[in-house]
């Protein structure tokens, strides 16, 4: 009989990751919790609740919501077909998917106010670059069923808050009036007759911009088309006084609670559904990608979905940036973050170590150890590679005198617990330290 030899299997390279998606190490996931725990605490504070809405919709609710003009819908969506035809999109953002479950489960129905906050990816077709990634994830919250300029103020106010919890440094809040969709209608004429007299002077994308979407030429930051917008006619000299009522009201609340901002006419927002106030908060610390968080009204949205007339307003925080920031600042230290290593070694010590370590964990305690090291001196090498704060020593000697032995890794400091309340000691002298 002859022996047929399998083909082998071709050699194949390292398969890496997509361009602009990154693996969040474990090193680095520290600082991703404590900031999303600040936002999560501070949004729970202010009387929002969590929702969690899907990674894709269809993709009608984007092109409808964002605007089919934005650069988001033309050019950056993950857009793709489902088995029946159906064309879905990634969300490239969160405020869509939060109004169609706002509209399909009836929330509107519910005579408190709608106040959400979310959390996760959002995915967007961009070229890579510091603080811009293909996937990113943010922080938003939306505030929903209130016409009040109160309810503006107390959204922007929480935004300043998490940022300001977290020391991120060199941060500024700008604010502008959009006016209504009416006051937008009467100046976008006035705009676009100035812009087409200096079209050679805008860049590309200001070109195309001004037929579908004149407004985000004031906001461009190529500084070409800045000099060029410089006389531009300003939106402010066209509002409505009721625009111009509900904007000084919402700049009134600030300055009654202490929230410092910077009045901007440039800044317009990328999103068709914004009007009247609309905001965003930038650091010095991140170079040309500047936006921490940003956010405004959007009174029209819910309606144009298909739901009831609900006024709205809501932002949403970038937390790559603001992880960027955090590492300018004091080392991250999270409750609970202490760890006890437990170096169990020798034929009792060993079981008896695998019992300690599940007693911690169930008391609450961080604990951890290499069931690879056999020796003392290999368990403690480990405890240092591993950032043990303390490491417990239990050894066959130990077992045996009913005691173990916990060492403080940083002062070297050694003191003997009893194994029979170890849960116990151990968790007072954590409180102790």
């Amino acid at each position: 009989m002859r022996h047929l030899t399998p083909n082998p299997l071709p050699v194949l390279g390292m398969i890496k990751g997509i361009k602009g998606v990154k693996d969040i190490l474990p090193e680095e996931t520290p600082r991703w919790r404590l900031i999303e725990e600040t936002a999560r605490q501070w949004a729970v504070r202010y009387g929002f609740q969590e929702l969690r809405v899907p990674i894709f919709e269809v993709t009608t609710l984007f092109a409808r919501s964002i605007g089919a003009s934005t650069d988001i819908v033309e050019k950056e969506m993950y857009t793709f077909q489902d088995r029946d035809g159906t064309s879905l999109t990634l969300r490239p953002e969160g405020t869509a998917g939060t109004v169609r479950a706002f509209i399909e489960h009836n929330r509107a129905a519910d005579p408190l106010p709608q106040k959400y906050f979310y959390m996760g990816p959002m995915f967007r077709h961009e070229r890579p670059q510091a603080g811009r990634l293909r996937q990113f994830h943010q922080f938003g919250i939306e505030s929903l069923g209130t016409s009040d300029p109160r309810a503006d103020v107390e959204v922007i106010a929480l935004l300043w808050r998490i940022l300001s919890d977290l020391n991120l440094p060199a941060l500024t809040l700008e604010i502008n009036n959009l006016g209504y969709t009416a006051d937008r209608e009467s100046y976008r004429p006035l705009l676009v007759a100035y812009l087409t007299r200096d079209m050679e002077r805008l860049c590309g994308n200001c070109q195309r911009r001004v037929e579908t979407n004149p407004l985000r030429v004031l906001d461009c930051k190529v500084p070409e088309c800045r000099a060029a917008t410089e006389a531009a006619p300003r939106l402010a000299d066209s509002l409505s006084e009721k625009a111009r009522g509900y904007f000084a009201a919402v700049v009134a609340g600030l300055d009654s609670i202490g929230i410092p901002y910077r009045l901007n006419h440039r800044l317009v927002r990328g999103l068709d559904y914004y009007c009247l106030t609309t905001f965003e908060v930038t650091s010095t610390s991140l170079g040309a990608q500047n936006a921490v968080g940003a956010g405004g009204r959007y009174d029209g949205l819910i309606e144009t979905l298909g739901g009831p007339p609900t006024p709205a307003v809501g932002f949403a925080l970038g937390l790559e940036r603001m992880v960027m920031m955090l590492s300018e600042t004091a080392p991250v230290s999270l409750p609970g973050s202490t760890t006890v290593y437990i170096a169990g070694f020798g034929s009792q010590g060993s079981a008896t170590g695998l019992s300690a370590l599940e007693e911690l964990r169930l008391a609450g305690i961080r604990s951890v150890s290499d069931f690879r090291a056999g020796t003392l001196k290999s368990h403690l090498r480990q405890a240092d590679r591993s950032g043990s704060r303390f490491t417990l020593i239990i050894g066959d000697d130990e077992v045996a005198k009913g005691t173990g032995i916990l060492r403080d890794m940083t002062t070297k400091a050694q003191r003997d617990v009893s194994l029979t309340s170890l849960s116990r000691d151990i968790s007072s002298l954590l409180r102790a330290s």
